[in-house]
C-alpha cells in the first residue's frame, strides 16, 4: 500500500540522512586528525631543521677549534724540538768546556810539580825588591796559574 510505501521510504530516507551526517561527522573528525597530524609534523620537522642548523653550526665550530689545536700542537711540538736542541747544544758545549778545564787543571798540577822541584832551593836564596814587587802583583789563583803556565811554557821552550 502506498502508506507503507511512504514510510518505507522515510524510514530508509532517515537512515540516509542519518549515513550521511555520520559520514560527513567521521570525514570532518578524520579531516581535523589529519590536520592536526599535519600541524604536529610540520612543526616537528621545523624543529628538526633547527637542530640540524645548530649541529652543523657547531660542528663547523667544532672544526676550527681542532685547526687551531692541531695548530698550536705542531707549534708547540716545533718549540719543544728546538728547545731539545738547544739543551743538548748546551750540555755538549758545557762537557767540553768541563774537559777543558780538567786539561787545564792538569796541565798547572804539571806545571807546579816541575816548579816545586826545580824551585827546591829557591827558599834559601836572598830575593831583591823588584823580585817581591813583580809577586805582588798577582791578586788570584788565576794569575799564578797563568805564570805558571807561562814559565813551563818558557821552560819547555828551551
Amino acid at each position: 500500500t502506498l502508506e507503507d510505501m511512504k514510510e518505507k521510504a522515510e524510514g530508509q530516507l532517515a537512515d540516509l540522512r542519518k549515513a550521511e551526517v555520520n559520514s560527513k561527522h567521521n570525514y570532518e573528525m578524520l579531516k581535523q586528525s589529519l590536520e592536526d597530524q599535519i600541524a604536529a609534523d610540520s612543526k616537528d620537522m621545523a624543529d628538526e631543521k633547527a637542530s640540524k642548523a645548530a649541529a652543523a653550526e657547531s660542528k663547523a665550530m667544532a672544526e676550527g677549534d681542532l685547526q687551531a689545536t692541531l695548530k698550536d700542537l705542531a707549534d708547540s711540538q716545533k718549540a719543544l724540538d728546538n728547545a731539545k736542541a738547544s739543551c743538548m747544544q748546551t750540555a755538549a758545549d758545557h762537557e767540553e768546556t768541563v774537559n777543558a778545564r780538567t786539561e787545564e787543571l792538569k796541565v798547572i798540577d804539571e806545571a807546579k810539580k816541575i816548579l816545586a822541584d826545580t824551585s827546591a832551593g829557591a827558599v834559601s836564596q836572598s830575593y831583591s825588591f823588584a823580585q817581591l814587587g813583580s809577586r805582588a802583583q798577582m791578586q788570584s789563583r788565576a794569575d799564578l796559574a797563568r805564570s805558571e803556565v807561562i814559565t813551563l811554557v818558557k821552560r819547555l821552550a828551551k
